[in-house]
């Protein structure tokens, strides 16, 4: 018998390994604004609206080194924030940071921008339009794009 997934089926959270924890720790909880709330040896949780976590960080096997080379794994990290304004807050809040945002795309469904943590993990931050809204062929098949927007003009308004 085939499964399929529960439509509310989602990502609960990620888990990264990092090189200093606690750059990491002020990294998503000033930057990102989640709020620390578990903390214990090499380790600590990150989770947004009192949520266990949303993010887990340790530094178990990884403190002060590099990732090794060529190695496969996580690409980003993507968190679904609920409206635009949202979306702009945080991305102007990355910015203001001192974070170089490298991406940034018109998804069709979704906008999306892109930068990095201090360790070098992806992040996604982005913003779903209604599904409603989401652009399909003449057969119903959803169309996905990239499409470039003007940062600036994203980040004043």
């Amino acid at each position: 018998m085939t499964y399929t997934a529960p439509a509310a089926t989602g990502i609960g959270h990620v888990h990264l390994r990092v090189k200093d924890l606690e750059r990491a720790i002020a990294f998503y909880r000033d930057v990102m604004g989640f709020e620390l709330q578990v903390r214990m040896k090499g380790a600590a949780f990150l989770g947004a609206g009192g949520y266990h976590h949303h993010i887990g960080l340790n530094d178990w096997n990884s403190a002060g080194g590099p990732p090794p080379r060529g190695h496969s794994g996580l690409f980003h990290t993507a968190f679904l924030y609920p409206t635009m304004d949202d979306l702009k807050t945080i991305a102007r809040r990355v910015r203001d940071n001192g974070v170089h945002i490298y991406g940034h795309a018109d998804h069709g469904v979704s906008v999306a921008l892109y930068f990095d943590d201090p360790d070098g993990n992806g992040i996604e931050i982005y913003w779903d339009r209604p599904r409603e809204d989401w652009p399909r062929d003449d057969d119903g098949n959803l169309i996905l794009v990239n499409d470039r927007f003007d940062l600036g003009e994203f980040l004043a308004a």
